[in-house]
């Protein structure tokens, strides 16, 4: 596989009529984008000459190892998202790069190593962006299945105790709560999440 950028010098890559580009996640904003699900990635402070524009085609990518997280296109518009630690998404300012996802992979992360990068956005050719595009093969099947978040709550009334759960679920978050799933009708597979991750919750199996 072959996956050479092309550099601006060059202009971007032009696939199916529009620019191709990969797009660099910092650390910590890829812990978000795991832990909240969001229709669109927003990315502030870009002050790149050449820049991807509406309906090009974005492959973003975390680095150390670089990795291809998720594809999207740029849109023209977003819309503001709650401020909330774990969903940092700011509103849509001069230098805003909006991206809306068109598929996600940031469970199973296809590899780039043969990818080389000039910066948070760098403009690709055709080809690099088929090639990585492809690694992702195609989506997994879609099923339904069951969350719960279960918490004991010390309150005078149900309305008081449901008050408290929304409080703390606002207040720890994804971060610090176990959520259990499992596929609809098969609560025997039911799996731990913490921070995006299945998480072992049985004390007697860490000793």
């Amino acid at each position: 596989m072959t996956t050479e950028t092309a550099y601006r010098a060059g202009g971007p890559g032009r696939a199916d009529g529009v620019g191709t580009w990969a797009v660099l996640l910092p650390a910590e904003r890829y812990e978000a984008e795991r832990l909240v699900h969001h229709d669109t990635l927003e990315l502030t402070g870009l002050t790149d000459v050449v820049r991807p524009g509406p309906g090009d085609q974005v492959a973003v990518l975390v680095d150390a190892p670089p990795r291809l997280v998720a594809l999207g296109r740029v849109a023209a518009t977003g819309r503001r998202h709650r401020e909330d630690p774990d969903d940092p998404q700011s509103g849509v300012e001069p230098g805003t790069l909006v991206v809306a996802y068109t598929r996600r992979a940031f469970d199973e992360p296809a590899p780039a190593d043969l990818l080389t990068l000039d910066g948070p956005v760098t403009a690709l050719e055709p080809a690099a962006f088929r090639a990585l595009a492809d690694q992702l093969g195609p989506p997994p099947a879609r099923r339904t299945w069951l969350v719960s978040l279960d918490l004991p709550i010390e309150a005078g009334t149900p309305a008081e105790a449901v008050r408290l759960f929304w409080s703390y679920v606002q207040e720890l978050g994804p971060r610090e709560l176990p959520a259990f799933v499992s596929p609809a009708g098969d609560e025997l597979a039911m799996q731990a999440f913490v921070l995006g991750a299945e998480a072992n919750q049985d004390p007697e199996e860490d000793d």
